[in-house]
Protein backbone atom coordinates (compact mmCIF):
# COMPACT_ATOMS: atom_id res chain seq x y z
CA UNK A 1 0.00 0.00 0.00
CA UNK A 2 1.01 3.42 -0.61
CA UNK A 3 0.53 6.35 1.76
CA UNK A 4 0.98 10.33 1.56
CA UNK A 5 0.99 11.49 5.02
CA UNK A 6 1.42 15.05 6.28
CA UNK A 7 2.27 15.86 9.96
CA UNK A 8 2.24 18.59 12.68
CA UNK A 9 2.85 19.40 16.08
CA UNK A 10 2.00 22.12 17.96
CA UNK A 11 2.35 23.29 21.62
CA UNK A 12 0.48 25.95 23.98
CA UNK A 13 3.71 27.52 25.92
CA UNK A 14 7.25 25.31 25.39
CA UNK A 15 6.61 23.12 27.66
CA UNK A 16 2.97 23.03 27.86
CA UNK A 17 -0.20 21.34 26.96
CA UNK A 18 0.49 20.13 23.27
CA UNK A 19 -1.18 18.95 20.47
CA UNK A 20 -0.62 16.91 17.24
CA UNK A 21 -1.87 16.22 14.27
CA UNK A 22 -1.88 13.66 10.86
CA UNK A 23 -3.66 13.41 7.48
CA UNK A 24 -3.26 9.87 5.86
CA UNK A 25 -3.49 9.45 2.44
CA UNK A 26 -3.99 6.45 1.00
CA UNK A 27 -3.21 5.17 -2.97
CA UNK A 28 -6.77 5.25 -3.83
CA UNK A 29 -7.07 8.68 -2.21
CA UNK A 30 -9.25 7.84 0.93
CA UNK A 31 -8.21 10.08 3.99
CA UNK A 32 -8.00 9.86 7.35
CA UNK A 33 -7.24 12.93 9.77
CA UNK A 34 -5.69 11.92 13.46
CA UNK A 35 -5.26 14.05 16.14
CA UNK A 36 -4.07 14.14 19.84
CA UNK A 37 -2.86 15.86 23.09
CA UNK A 38 -0.64 15.91 26.17
CA UNK A 39 -1.30 17.97 29.31
CA UNK A 40 2.16 18.96 29.64
CA UNK A 41 4.74 18.81 26.74
CA UNK A 42 6.96 20.35 24.43
CA UNK A 43 6.67 21.21 20.68
CA UNK A 44 9.64 19.19 19.60
CA UNK A 45 7.76 15.89 20.80
CA UNK A 46 4.35 16.98 19.60
CA UNK A 47 6.11 17.07 15.93
CA UNK A 48 7.55 13.61 17.15
CA UNK A 49 4.47 11.73 17.92
CA UNK A 50 2.43 12.91 14.92
CA UNK A 51 4.09 10.70 12.35
CA UNK A 52 4.54 7.66 15.20
CA UNK A 53 0.49 7.86 15.35
CA UNK A 54 0.23 8.09 11.86
CA UNK A 55 2.90 5.14 11.01
CA UNK A 56 1.19 2.83 13.15
CA UNK A 57 -2.43 3.97 11.47
CA UNK A 58 -0.98 2.18 8.16
CA UNK A 59 0.10 -1.39 7.12
CA UNK A 60 3.08 -2.33 7.82
CA UNK A 61 5.42 -3.00 4.48
CA UNK A 62 3.86 0.05 3.13
CA UNK A 63 5.25 2.72 1.15
CA UNK A 64 4.97 6.27 2.82
CA UNK A 65 5.80 9.76 1.62
CA UNK A 66 5.92 12.26 4.99
CA UNK A 67 5.88 15.61 4.52
CA UNK A 68 6.81 17.18 8.00
CA UNK A 69 7.31 21.24 8.32
CA UNK A 70 9.64 20.40 11.26
CA UNK A 71 13.74 20.05 10.35
CA UNK A 72 14.38 18.83 13.43
CA UNK A 73 12.40 15.66 12.95
CA UNK A 74 13.33 15.41 9.12
CA UNK A 75 17.33 15.90 10.50
CA UNK A 76 16.93 14.24 13.06
CA UNK A 77 15.36 10.34 11.20
CA UNK A 78 16.94 11.14 8.12
CA UNK A 79 20.27 11.77 9.06
CA UNK A 80 21.14 12.31 12.88
CA UNK A 81 19.67 9.69 14.36
CA UNK A 82 22.40 7.27 12.65
CA UNK A 83 24.95 9.74 14.48
CA UNK A 84 23.52 9.14 18.07
CA UNK A 85 23.27 5.60 17.53
CA UNK A 86 26.35 5.35 17.13
CA UNK A 87 27.35 8.15 20.14
CA UNK A 88 25.45 5.91 22.31
CA UNK A 89 22.62 8.37 22.20
CA UNK A 90 25.17 11.42 22.60
CA UNK A 91 24.73 14.98 20.54
CA UNK A 92 27.66 16.86 19.27
CA UNK A 93 28.00 18.23 22.44
CA UNK A 94 28.68 14.93 23.97
CA UNK A 95 24.87 15.66 25.82
CA UNK A 96 22.11 13.12 25.84
CA UNK A 97 19.81 13.39 22.75
CA UNK A 98 16.62 15.06 23.75
CA UNK A 99 13.30 13.00 23.12
CA UNK A 100 15.41 9.89 22.89
CA UNK A 101 11.88 7.57 23.64
CA UNK A 102 10.16 9.04 20.81
CA UNK A 103 13.25 8.90 18.27
CA UNK A 104 13.59 5.41 18.87
CA UNK A 105 9.52 4.44 18.32
CA UNK A 106 9.99 6.66 15.00
CA UNK A 107 12.85 4.45 14.18
CA UNK A 108 11.52 1.03 14.71
CA UNK A 109 8.65 2.20 12.52
CA UNK A 110 10.46 3.35 9.64
CA UNK A 111 12.14 0.26 9.74
CA UNK A 112 8.82 -1.90 9.20
CA UNK A 113 8.02 0.65 6.21
CA UNK A 114 9.83 2.11 2.84
CA UNK A 115 9.10 5.97 4.28
CA UNK A 116 10.68 8.84 2.20
CA UNK A 117 10.78 12.11 4.47
CA UNK A 118 9.75 15.17 2.78
CA UNK A 119 9.95 19.19 4.31
CA UNK A 120 7.11 21.39 3.49
CA UNK A 121 7.32 25.50 4.45
CA UNK A 122 5.02 25.47 7.45
CA UNK A 123 1.96 27.95 7.23
CA UNK A 124 2.34 28.57 3.43
CA UNK A 125 -1.21 27.77 1.91
CA UNK A 126 -0.29 23.66 1.69
CA UNK A 127 -3.33 22.17 1.69
CA UNK A 128 -2.75 19.16 3.86
CA UNK A 129 -0.37 20.70 5.90
CA UNK A 130 -2.55 23.28 6.86
CA UNK A 131 -4.92 20.87 7.66
CA UNK A 132 -2.32 18.75 9.88
CA UNK A 133 -1.37 22.31 11.74
CA UNK A 134 -5.38 22.84 12.15
CA UNK A 135 -5.58 19.19 13.40
CA UNK A 136 -2.78 19.79 16.35
CA UNK A 137 -3.64 23.37 17.21
CA UNK A 138 -7.56 22.31 17.84
CA UNK A 139 -6.15 19.00 19.47
CA UNK A 140 -4.36 21.65 22.08
CA UNK A 141 -7.05 23.60 22.76
CA UNK A 142 -10.21 20.92 23.04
Amino acid sequence: MKYVIYTDGACSGNPGPGGWGAVIIDKNKNQKNISGKEKNTTNNRMELTAPIMALKKIKINSEAVIYTDSTYVKNGITDWIKKWEKNDWKNSNKKPVKNKDLWIKLNALCQKNNVTWKWVKGHSNNKYNDLADELATNAVKN
